[in-house]
């Protein structure tokens, strides 16, 4: 109940003013049944945007830790996830990584659409990074479609850093569902569930025009130089703040 006041009454309508959502493809997104969307991740606004300008309900799993901050602003963003109908999970991997997972699966299991970023966490420089294999796992096990969605600006919106995001249009672009019914049964078979992830990850480079990074970008944060205030720094590469070029997938990356 709550998601749908946000979205229709308290805030949705605020948004689509002030910001005026910019969508390709939209019909992408089945009007029935189950079907995983699967974006890539620019800002935190990405899952303030997205599920803005889909009918349906999209349910997301997000870091635990946006569930247990402190003070006025921990509680409105718990309050906001939680009215938002997102899943706690915990990154550390294991039994708690399991437990979200078969959450998603229970929501596709309903006949409703679950929510992914296959990269894990958010760009720290605007390019896609190397899709982790919970996206396919998803998809294997469930059997329902995925729907890949690109945030075509969502960084130069809210940079990181940026509490509130800019007033500046927000652009998205959905693409055709992709169906892996050709892996039926394969659930569990690393090389099946990466190949899976990696067509995942290109079409959504193809929609996004981003550059790709075979490497995970929780891999390249981790070695970013920290800032004073303890937070990572934003990588300067040339040419990466606005991602605007269509980049490369290695060789052995690329889908048949």
């Amino acid at each position: 109940m709550l998601y749908w006041l946000l979205k229709y009454v308290l805030l949705g309508p605020w948004l689509r003013l002030f910001y005026r959502p910019q969508v390709e493809g939209r019909r992408h997104v089945p009007a029935t049944g189950p079907a995983i969307i699967a974006s890539n991740h620019l800002a935190f606004s990405d899952s303030i945007f997205m599920p803005l300008v889909v009918r349906r309900k999209v349910t997301f799993v997000a870091k635990a830790e946006y569930f247990t901050g402190r003070g006025i602003k921990g509680w409105l963003v718990k309050m906001f996830f939680i009215g938002s109908g997102t899943i706690p999970m915990d990154r550390t991997g294991g039994r708690a990584a399991r437990a979200a997972l078969e959450t998603q699966l229970r929501v596709l299991r309903e006949g409703r659409l679950a929510g992914i970023y296959p990269e894990g966490t958010r760009s720290p420089d605007g390019r896609l990074y190397r899709g982790k294999t919970g996206v396919a796992r998803l998809a294997l096990e469930s059997g329902a479609p995925v729907v890949p969605v690109a945030m075509l600006n969502a960084d130069e919106l809210q940079p990181p850093g940026r509490l509130l995001p800019r007033f500046k249009r927000v652009k998205i672009r959905f693409g055709p569902p992709i169906d892996f019914g050709r892996y039926a049964g394969m659930s569990g078979d690393r090389f099946v569930e990466r190949a899976i992830t990696d067509e995942i990850m290109y079409r959504l480079m193809e929609l996004s025009g981003r550059e790709y990074v075979d490497v995970y970008a929780q891999k390249v944060k981790a070695e970013q130089p920290r800032t004073p205030d303890g937070a990572a720094a934003r990588a300067t590469t040339a040419g990466t703040g606005t991602g605007t070029g269509t980049g490369t997938v290695s060789p052995a990356r690329v889908p048949g």
